[in-house]
């Protein structure tokens, strides 16, 4: 009995999955791990904020170029359109890459006067470099991901994260600095052109078309609103924390955050990536879109709550012994940290749901509600300190993703909206 249940579950594509994503953060997660150590033992706070206010404008940035969203429009087109689908996102994929590149330039200069860090200026100017890089590569990754063979984003994930994080160690030790972080993201984003060519046989029409263009980008700018204001909530308190507090508090703010939320999010960008197109494919059958749902829900209680119970328990002992005494202080808020990967899991969760129907609008108008209350939190407390931060960026979300995801679940599946 046993064996023929394993058996099934083996055989399902989701498990399979969910298996080969798994093993594929487990990778990223040992390297990365290495990493940090590396990282925080040479390392200063000050160097810890740059490579955050770095990240912050990176992670913005990319959120404009529709990436996410014309990628699902991929995953969900129908074959009679998916040629002219391809061809067109191929093309609105240069024009928006390149746009971001040039504006990302010219914008180095002001963001270094708001950080008050003119060593800004060259890094995020060098980073825009990467995105001349996305184009190439980004209609085959989303085909891969319609064909649900995860397995290549899996490989293509787990290659990334080792080439990235063996350089970054090599450049820190180096002595480099910041530049160590810089020059190994742009030099190791060409892996994901060779396997996505390597594993899919599409290639773009060398003639400029833009058919079909409104449809996609009317479908990308839905998600667009709920990708910024996901970005701008998991952004905001850095931005607050440098403005008000400095950029070494900003540093020791940034580290607990890595060294504690990293982990999860490991986690849940696997299980993210999985619950899309397994959502997707049941988008028609109300019956069977609840029971995927469902798991979700599963996958969140067995996978993410016990890995947050043992991070948090251990990190008093863990933090001193393997990133050094001097981030001792960062536990607290470390511990905090950790314990938000259980309401963004859910907030994931109900995200595929409503994007895998077509109700993103409703998703947009949530993220709205909820960023704003985030925010008007966060600059009541942040004068108080980071600690204060961190308190009220695990109590708002306590607080009001459970609610969103209950009403969500009984709004899809009590109001027959498939029929």
């Amino acid at each position: 009995m046993l064996k023929q249940q394993i058996k099934r579950l083996a055989s399902e594509k989701f498990i399979r999955n969910i298996g080969w994503l798994g093993l594929a953060e487990l990778v990223q997660r040992v390297f990365r791990l290495a990493t940090t150590v590396t990282l925080a033992r040479i390392f200063t706070p000050h160097d810890y904020g740059m490579v955050s206010a770095i990240y912050t404008i990176f992670e913005f940035a990319n959120t404009f170029s529709l990436k996410t969203g014309i990628g699902a429009k991929i995953i969900q087109a129908t074959e009679q359109d998916l040629k002219t689908i391809c061809n067109t996102s191929y093309w609105l994929n240069w024009i928006l890459f390149c746009s971001l590149f040039v504006i990302q330039f010219l914008c180095a200069y002001p963001i270094s006067k708001f950080y008050g860090d003119s060593g800004l200026i060259l890094p995020i100017r060098t980073l825009g470099l990467i995105y001349l890089m996305f184009p190439i590569f980004l209609v085959q990754s989303a085909l891969i991901e319609r064909e649900n063979r995860l397995e290549v984003k899996a490989l293509g994930n787990a290659m990334h994260a080792i080439l990235c994080n063996i350089m970054v160690v090599i450049f820190a030790i180096s002595g480099m600095g910041v530049w160590a972080v810089v020059w190994s993201m742009v030099i190791t984003y060409p892996v994901w052109i060779v396997i996505t060519y390597i594993k899919h046989p599409w290639r773009p029409n060398i003639n400029f078309s833009l058919d079909q263009w409104r449809e996609i980008t009317k479908f990308g700018t839905k998600t667009l609103g709920v990708e910024l204001l996901q970005k701008l909530r998991m952004n905001i308190d850095y931005l607050l924390v440098a403005r008000f507090l400095g950029t070494e508090a900003l540093g020791i703010y940034f580290f607990a955050f890595n060294a504690g939320l990293g982990i999860s999010q490991s986690v849940l960008s696997g299980l993210s990536s999985a619950w899309y197109p397994h959502f997707c494919e049941a988008r028609t059958d109300l019956k069977l879109l609840k029971k995927r749902f469902l798991g979700s829900l599963k996958n969140i209680a067995v996978i993410v709550v016990p890995l947050v119970i043992l991070q948090t328990s251990l990190a008093h002992f863990y933090v001193p012994v393997i990133f050094g005494q001097k981030w001792a202080t960062g536990v607290p808020l470390l511990i905090l940290i950790c314990f938000c990967a259980v309401p963004i899991a859910l907030s994931n969760a109900t995200t595929q749901l409503l994007q895998a129907i077509n109700k993103a609008h409703i998703d947009l108008a949530w993220n709205l509600i909820f960023t704003l209350f985030f925010g008007i939190s966060l600059i009541t407390v942040v004068k108080g300190g980071i600690y204060w931060v961190a308190v009220s960026v695990l109590v708002t979300q306590v607080v009001a993703i459970p609610i969103f995801t209950i009403w969500a679940t009984r709004y899809v599946f009590k109001s027959n909206l498939l029929k």
